[in-house]
Order: C-alpha cells, then structure tokens, then sequence
C-alpha cells in the first residue's frame, strides 16, 4: 500500500466502504495522514493496519468502543498487557451469556414445538397461544 491513498482507495483495499471509513474516522479509530489542498483525506499504510485490526477484532465479538480502547493500548507500548486480557476475558463473559440466552430461547422454543401438532387451524395453535398469554414462555418446559 502506498503512502497518502485516498479514502476511495483504502476502502477497497480494505473491503470496507468509504462511509464506514468516515464513520470510523467520526469514532476516532482511524484519522487521514494528511489532507490535500481541496480537502481531500489521504490515508497512510498505519491507517489500512488499523483498519484490518478493526475488523479482526470485529470478528471475534468486540464493539467498536472496545477495539477503540484495544486500539488505545496498543498505540502505547509500555502500558500493561493484563489491560488487554481483562478487556478480552470480559468479552468471553459477554460471548457466554449470550450463548446461555440462546440455549434458553432454544429450550423454550422446543417446548412450543413439541406441543404443536403442525396441522390444523391457526385458532388452536398452542405456539401462538403460548406467546399471547402474560407469563415466561421459558418457564413452561
């Protein structure tokens, strides 16, 4: 990649749209190197490095306020890595409530199906009955 590329052309290297990059620049996870003399930005190799950082940190569950902060800590060498552990073991808490939640919607869900005949008219689905009664659909099974 080649130094001052414009945002047009970092997006594309990047599989990212321009938009995004604007948005990306509006968080302040990535800023233009310099700008030309019509205002137009120009981006450096760093700024395509912090964008494929973003994106992998994108992959594995991180917000984008999180990879800002990642993305502090990395931009200060000497700051201690167990800020950095903390942020990703917080992440998998995070991952692992979310996979709980999905087990429960997944119980919950197989209950209903089970008592479902499939057949019939809609006026005697349990399915529907069961989401319009007032109590926790997940408590039935």
């Amino acid at each position: 990649m080649t130094e001052g590329m414009t945002i047009g052309l970092l997006a594309s290297q990047v599989g990212l749209t321009s938009e995004t990059l604007r948005y990306y620049e509006r968080l302040g996870l990535i800023a233009p190197s310099q700008r030309t003399e019509s205002n137009y930005r120009l981006y450096d190799a760093e700024a395509a490095q912090r964008l494929f950082f973003i994106r992998r940190a994108q992959v594995l569950g991180f917000s984008l306020q999180e990879i800002g902060q990642l993305l502090s800590l990395r931009s200060q060498p000497e700051s201690d890595m167990s800020e950095v552990k903390a942020l990703a073991e917080a992440k998998i808490r995070d991952i692992q409530a979310k996979i709980d939640d999905l087990v429960r919607m997944q119980k919950g869900l197989a209950v209903l199906t089970e008592t479902c005949p499939g057949h019939g008219s809609t006026g005697n689905c349990p399915i529907l009955d069961a989401l319009s009664e007032n109590e926790d659909v997940q408590s039935q099974g």
